[in-house]
């Protein structure tokens, strides 16, 4: 039976922001996804916070991976690109998102869920000496270090809601724990806690005295100073740590976008619809004008049904569901120690008891994210080929440089070709490029492409590119021009036009950035997107080659190792989405800056497909010397040791090792074999300009390291 084709991508549905209920909605997606939408999901960072835990991380319940939702991991489940920024805009007349760096994105249906940000900063000295709560990245960072420090320590809260009380609750536990409070304040220009009942007020005033925490109610702030918080009276509060929990707000760019909306936030119907009919909105940021509710996660999360079941209904045309918000919910409020006070219906309850039940709903909803379902592989057909599974592997093929041919393959298929009838075409050692004289012009030329590793187009557009121009910058040359070559997945007419858009802008931004021109291009269709460039270079003096390297040559590599590992984990859903998100970004540094500053290398590589041990190998064998790496100076990205330790492999790792089957193995020690896409330049170095190199470098901004040198021998490794 003739195997189906996969079914093409149609319409383009876009969830800007990772709040609770967008990643409900993803991981609903990724269980049961609609045939022919592409899902897309934007957001500032790999991850998004579950701020109902805040305060049990502050009090030192948590730790600060608990809180993540990984974005990165949930859009790989569902089937989904995930583009790492923060939207500033929607044009719903032309149907694009703005975000900074990128072209816009397209969509023909889309949902916001940015959640609020906050008014502090606006307070004078806010931005120099305090840190609002949200984001919580850089809060939990400024909080851990000022916990972990020594001496007396003073804190303030601006905000007397229900979050502020919970986080100076938290902040005083978790100093007393370490024999440090000296002073907590919560400071409100009108009255604390009154928003809630008076039996629940009365409780968490007492925790409040109990916990030594100061109220100043009904109190205005003059300025916020590098030593505490200046009050309009006059009166100055010492704080070495101040943080706020007031002012939440619509962010600005919701009112720019011309759907109506209430006080900032987007005005919503009971079908979570906006004044467009094709843009959602939930969460935070959203206003429920048929029943106003608070802003409250429980609110967000029981959107979430319903908000998967209307969009799925607005992009296939049935119809939509209605959302019924409830009349009042639990509120759970945690009092800094594993004590909490819940409260719904006036009726109020405090207590450790209530401390474990807010824990297991908290677990309970981040294990969602935590423990995906496994989805099975479809059974292999029969009858087939006998070593049909032993060729397949257990494990999926990789993208980039992990799904390249092996070196002793290519070098088996390519050896025949070296020799042709042209005298002004010379093919330099390592088989990646060739060397054209035109007169007394010198150009090089090369070609590379990658199999998508993100489906992110601009993302893989610029690390495609760089890849490419990566064989001219070894070569010391200055790239002039460039071929695209695009395979793109089946897609509708439409969204062909809106993926090439974004790869062509893409790529003559990059190219331009090198100083090359994109000069045209081929594309075609096939199941999976595959992005490559040829391209050219020209040379003011003789390409510096494989050869050349010498004894007592310094080693230098300008970017640190790991992307295999990181993006065969990823494909597994094994990698944390913040070190997939790091790696992808040393993967589109450029190298041109690095290839100006190693200029004077006696020999130079990229280091891609072959691994770093590959590479190298392939300089000393064109330069008849042997190499001695240094590993304790071996640079690599975060999480490529952890994830090698697990035993995560790329795909093309077995062909890789055995080019060295003498060398020790495991570890770090495999890394040394793990394929690298768009990876730095390695350069023999001679030894009295090494440290000058390595210092021009890293001023250049290129994480450099030198980890080796050239010794003599046979061409070969040593680890030292």
């Amino acid at each position: 039976m003739m195997q189906a084709p996969p079914l093409p991508r149609t319409r383009d549905l876009v969830l800007i922001g990772g709040g609770h209920t967008h990643a409900l909605v993803l991981r609903k997606w990724g269980m049961a996804p609609l045939t022919g939408a592409r899902l897309t999901v934007i957001n500032p960072g790999p991850t998004a916070p579950y701020s109902g835990m805040l305060p049990g991380f502050v009090a030192g319940h948590y730790e600060r991976d608990d809180l993540d939702i990984d974005l990165v991991r949930l859009a790989r489940f569902a089937g989904a690109r995930i583009i790492v920024g923060a939207a500033k805009g929607i044009d719903p007349d032309a149907r694009l998102i703005h975000v900074p760096g990128r072209p816009p994105v397209a969509f023909d249906v889309a949902s916001v869920d940015v959640g609020i940000t906050s008014d502090m900063p606006n307070l004078p000295g806010f931005a120099d000496h305090a840190i609002p709560a949200k984001p919580l990245g850089p809060f939990a960072a400024r909080w851990n270090a000022f916990r972990d420090g020594s001496g007396s320590a003073h804190v303030a809260v601006i905000g007397g809601g229900v979050a502020g009380v919970e986080l100076v609750l938290a902040m005083a536990h978790a100093l007393r724990q370490r024999g440090r409070l000296a002073e907590a304040h919560l400071v409100d220009s009108a009255m604390v806690l009154s928003v809630i009942g008076p039996k629940a007020q009365s409780k968490l005033r007492k925790a409040l005295a109990d916990h030594g925490v100061t109220l100043h109610e009904g109190v205005q702030i003059s300025r916020i100073e590098e030593d505490g918080l200046r009050l309009e009276d006059g009166t100055f509060l010492l704080s070495g740590f101040t943080t706020g929990a007031a002012g939440a707000r619509p962010y600005d760019w919701l009112s720019d976008t011309g759907l109506q909306t209430h006080d900032g936030f987007l005005s919503v119907d009971q079908f979570l619809r906006t004044s467009d009919a094709q843009i959602f909105a939930t969460g935070d940021c959203a206003h429920l004008t048929t029943s106003p509710r608070p802003k409250a996660g429980v609110y967000a999360v029981r959107q979430a049904p319903v908000l998967y079941h209307n969009l799925c209904a607005t992009l296939s045309g049935h119809s939509l569901r209605p959302y019924k918000a409830q009349k009042d919910y639990l509120k759970l409020i945690s009092m800094g120690d594993k004590e909490a006070l819940g409260e719904r219906f006036g009726t109020t309850l405090a207590g450790p008891l209530m401390w474990k039940w807010k824990d297991h709903i908290d677990q309970t909803f981040m294990n969602r994210f935590r423990d995906l379902p496994a989805m099975e592989a479809p059974d292999l057909p029969h009858p087939r080929t006998e070593d049909l599974e032993e060729v397949l592997g257990d494990k999926p093929m990789c993208g980039g440089c992990g799904s390249k041919v092996g070196r002793r393959t290519l070098r088996g298929a390519l050896s025949p070709l070296r020799d042709g009838p042209r005298d002004d075409v010379e093919t330099l050692p390592g088989d990646d490029a060739a060397l054209l004289k035109t007169g007394s012009a010198r150009q090089v030329i090369s070609s590379d492409h990658l199999r998508a590793l993100t489906d992110d187009p601009v993302v893989m557009t610029r690390v495609a590119a760089v890849h490419a121009l990566g064989d001219v910058w070894a070569m010391g040359a200055k790239p002039q021009a460039a071929l695209a070559n695009v395979i793109l997945p089946r897609l509708s007419p439409a969204l062909q036009e809106r993926t090439l858009s974004e790869i062509m802008q893409t790529a003559t931004e990059v190219m331009h950035e090198a100083g090359a021109q994109i000069v045209g291009g081929h594309s075609s269709v096939g199941d999976e997107m595959t992005l490559g460039f040829t391209v050219t270079g020209l040379c003011d003096r003789d390409p510096i080659t494989l050869a050349g390297a010498k004894l007592g040559d310094r080693l230098i590599l300008t970017k640190p190792l790991g992307s295999g590992v990181i993006m065969a984990a990823e494909m597994a859903g094994l990698a944390r989405g913040d070190w997939v998100s790091a790696a992808l970004d040393q993967m589109t540094r450029a190298q041109g800056s690095a290839s100006f500053c190693l200029s004077h290398a006696s020999a130079m590589t990229d280091v891609t497909g072959f691994g770093l041990a590959g590479h190298l190998l392939g300089i000393c064998e064109a330069s008849g010397v042997a190499a001695e790496l240094d590993m304790q100076a071996l640079p690599l990205m975060e999480g490529a040791l952890e994830l090698a330790l697990q035993g995560i492999r790329s795909s093309l790792f077995p062909e890789n090792r055995r080019l060295l089957p003498d060398l020790p193995d495991g570890g770090i020690l495999d890394l040394l074999f793990d394929p690298q896409t768009a990876g730095g330049l390695l350069a023999a170095i001679p030894p009295e300009s090494a440290e000058e190199t390595l210092s021009a470098l890293r001023q250049a901004g290129h994480d450099a390291t030198l980890i080796g040198e050239i010794v003599q021998g046979a061409p070969g490794l040593s680890l030292a």
